[in-house]
């Protein structure tokens, strides 16, 4: 029987936008496992359906440790400009919730420090969107 993480990587590979995107969601919290990462990359940059990207990001936010903000800040540097208005949607669609949600914008100072020049500027992007605020 697989377990809840497994069966959340297999559905990040359906061809059902609805169960990628519950998958980008119940992977979240796993973005500092290697293979949810990379997963949760392919979500946020999904070629088929940008309700995925958006709720994936929006995830991700919601989570908002360092592992999961990078995985937005890569994104963001990879994302086309349809694919980086849904990225920024779904941040803010997290932002928006006042309870609950890390400051996305301090993580992102963190990571302005990251080894990885595509992370730091994907940081630099969403703290701009953030501009600083909690939205």
């Amino acid at each position: 029987m697989m377990s809840e993480w497994e069966s959340a990587l297999a559905a990040a590979s359906s061809s059902s936008w609805e169960r990628r995107a519950r998958a980008g969601r119940d992977l979240a919290s796993f973005a500092d496992v290697p293979e949810a990462a990379e997963a949760l990359v392919r979500l946020l940059l999904d070629d088929e359906d940008t309700a995925v990207t958006r709720r994936t990001a929006e995830a991700l936010a919601r989570v908002g440790t360092v592992a999961a903000v990078r995985l937005i800040a890569l994104a963001v540097t990879g994302a086309d400009g349809n694919h980086a208005d849904w990225l920024q949607t779904g941040v803010h669609d997290a932002l928006a919730e006042a309870d609950g949600v890390p400051d996305v914008a301090a993580v992102c100072a963190k990571l302005a420090m990251d080894q990885e020049e595509a992370v730091r500027r994907g940081a630099a992007e969403i703290s701009a969107w953030t501009d600083g605020t909690r939205c």
